[in-house]
């Protein structure tokens, strides 16, 4: 058995010194909030140039269901990326962050060169790509490793924004290539800035654990129950804080997830949007979800808490959905956008709210429970409202014509929901804010639990608490043999 142990610890050392071999580089000055910013909005601007052109290609490979079918699609991906975000986070913790960094930007955008080659190996390629499409899981985690807690809302405010920005005119960019150059130019275009994020990833991004990796944590065997990605969810059930915040985001994502598949398709066919109107209309919402979630998002955190912040962001969630909800004219959605970028500030709260109740070194863990959380509502939410819409007898076809908006509102001109999806997100926020309301402000025992362990006296002796107080209760994930 001894001479096993050191076969495996021979094997895992050789592993290590390969993949530090394979990346001799070790990226431009200290790990910082930068990189991660980088690194977020080339994968999510590559993605935005697609958004024309990935609607187009949707229908032609599926002509019948189309809707359906994205539901599918997206459901197989969100539940792969739910399974495996809690593992990639707990391997990054023990590995480090860059090379989980550089999978899982590079398997994300695999699929992008397949649209033009072949859509349905591009539509499988999406939703086995959700195994890995987990990054800001490991970005936040990144940004965890390299700043203090007090900073780390502010820095989680920026990577939102980021992708806010990332988004704020990728999508009219992709439309008008989309029309005067063809699709082929723009998903030329996003593997390109595809290419250049795996770079930058390789060349450019240090790692930000590189001071706490240590051979010890490669010859450390990885036993099934280490590695089983339902084990740190279990682990959430014994700890009451994450456990509330893991439903706060469970019900408030699901409705958001389930508006990004179908809001804007909506404002085309029911409210009557044109896609300039439409593309005019993101940038809008980027640009004040900029705002929200750096100078609001900072001020908000420093005079009313963080928990406080969440239920503020939630509370804007809620009317946002409500009035998407019950209005049926132009003004009204424009009105709802802006309140849904002030509730753009929700999850990077939540990020930091939960950043606070885990020790340093399961930073990873922890982000990637949240990602995975987020994953499931990606696969669940747009097959619940394309149900809801089907119940109420609410046909979203892109390609049908302008007279369907007339057709809709004779049938529902006594209806005072024209938009039901929406209402219940809108319940559902509810539910959320108020499983928000029993979150704790802030925690600290998981933050001396870490310094019990790290501290220690001149002696060498290590600090121990006193039986029965705070700091001998570890919340979440006791064991770290991961």
């Amino acid at each position: 058995q001894l001479q096993k142990k050191k076969r495996e610890m021979s094997r895992s050392h050789e592993l290590f010194f390969l993949l530090d071999r394979f990346s001799p580089l070790q990226g431009v000055g200290s790990a910082s909030v930068i990189h991660a910013v980088v690194v977020i909005f080339l994968e999510f601007f590559a993605w935005g140039l697609l958004t024309t052109p990935m609607l187009t290609v949707l229908h032609e490979t599926f002509p019948q269901h189309t809707f359906l079918m994205n539901g599918l699609i997206q459901g197989v991906k969100g539940l792969l990326s739910f399974m495996s975000a809690p593992l990639i986070g707990a391997l990054s913790d023990a590995w480090g962050r860059k090379s989980f960094l550089l999978v899982t930007v590079f398997f994300t955008c695999a699929p992008i060169p397949l649209m033009r080659i072949s859509p349905r190996w591009y539509f499988a390629m999406i939703s086995v790509s959700g195994v890995f499409s987990v990054t800001f899981s490991v970005i936040f985690a990144y940004v965890a490793d390299v700043t203090e807690e007090h900073e780390r809302s502010t820095a989680y405010g920026l990577v939102s924004a980021t992708f806010a920005a990332s988004l704020v005119v990728s999508p009219a960019i992709g439309a008008y290539l989309s029309v005067h150059y063809g699709d082929n130019l723009v998903v030329l275009v996003a593997t390109v800035i595809a290419l250049v994020d795996i770079c930058f990833i390789l060349l450019a991004v240090p790692e930000s654990l590189q001071g706490k990796m240590k051979l010890t944590s490669w010859g450390a065997s990885i036993s099934w129950q280490q590695a089983d990605p339902f084990a740190s969810l279990r682990k959430v059930g014994k700890d009451s804080t994450v456990l509330l915040i893991c439903i706060t985001v469970f019900l408030s994502y699901l409705p958001e997830a389930g508006q990004y598949s179908s809001f804007f398709l909506y404002l085309l066919q029911i409210i009557n949007f044109s896609p300039t109107t439409i593309a005019a209309f993101i940038a809008m919402v980027g640009i004040l979800s900029i705002l929200a979630q750096t100078a609001l998002l900072s001020l908000l955190m420093k005079y009313i808490g963080n928990k406080n912040t969440v239920l503020l962001g939630l509370g804007f969630q809620m009317l946002q959905l409500a009035w998407y909800g019950f209005g049926s004219e132009p003004w009204m959605m424009w009105a709802a956008g802006a309140v849904a970028a002030m509730s753009s500030i929700t999850f990077p709260a939540v990020s930091a709210l939960v950043s606070r109740s885990a020790d340093p070194d399961k930073q990873g863990v922890v982000q990637g429970i949240i990602t995975g959380i987020r994953g499931l509502c990606n696969g669940l939410g747009p097959a619940l409202y394309g149900f809801i819409f089907f119940l109420f007898n609410v046909e979203l076809n892109e390609m049908v014509a302008v007279q369907k908006r007339q057709h809709f509102l004779s049938l529902h001109c006594g209806s005072v929901i024209p938009g039901p999806p929406f209402v219940f997100g809108a319940c559902a926020v509810l539910l959320a804010f108020l499983v928000a309301l029993f979150i704790p402000e802030h925690r600290s025992p998981a933050v001396n639990t870490c310094n019990a362990h790290k501290l220690s006296g001149s002696d060498g002796q290590p600090h121990n608490p006193p039986p029965g107080s705070d700091e001998d209760i570890e919340p979440l994930l006791q064991d770290s043999s991961v």
